[in-house]
């Protein structure tokens, strides 16, 4: 059925878009979803916490302005984000010896743990929803392309938060 229906949207090159934008953000929305209340529901976090989390963990002694770049959103979001990580004791801000006007923020040890736990849950997670249905070829395949549509919308700062 849902060939069908995805056919008629894709009949020109117009439709085609429109069908891959609609579900794509369909997908991330469900997908987002679920990740996020299965982390609530065992680690008591929500997805975006995670994903700052994770990213600090890859990422240490980031600043503000890396964090806000990482997820293309606002200055301000990301320190707010950064404030809320630290009232929980996950991450702690440190002068940053080359720009005293900003901070680098690390993960705490409390921060480590928590996102060493909720990485095995996040995983299984995504494993259930998403390889189960499209297998790893289809995922490693569905994986590069949004890379490269990523790499090449961020290189253009496409979508980039003013403010």
């Amino acid at each position: 059925m849902y060939e069908k229906l995805y056919a008629v949207a894709s009949t020109s090159a117009t439709g085609a878009l429109a069908g891959f934008f609609d579900d794509l953000v369909r997908c991330e929305t469900r997908l987002y979803n679920a990740v996020n209340d299965k982390l609530r529901a065992e680690h008591g976090i929500v997805a975006s916490q995670f994903e700052m989390l994770r990213y600090l963990r890859a990422h240490p002694k980031s600043r503000v302005a890396d964090i806000a770049t990482a997820f293309a959103i606002g200055i301000g979001a990301a320190s707010k984000g950064v404030d809320r990580h630290e009232a929980q004791g996950w991450v702690v801000r440190l002068p940053n010896p080359a720009d005293r006007r900003s901070s680098l923020i690390s993960l705490t040890d409390a921060g480590a743990a928590l996102v060493a736990d909720a990485e095995q849950t996040f995983h299984g997670h995504l494993e259930e929803l998403i390889t189960a249905t499209l297998g790893a070829e289809q995922v490693g395949a569905v994986g590069m392309a949004l890379a490269t549509l990523r790499q090449a919308l961020e290189e253009a700062r496409v979508g980039v938060p003013v403010g």
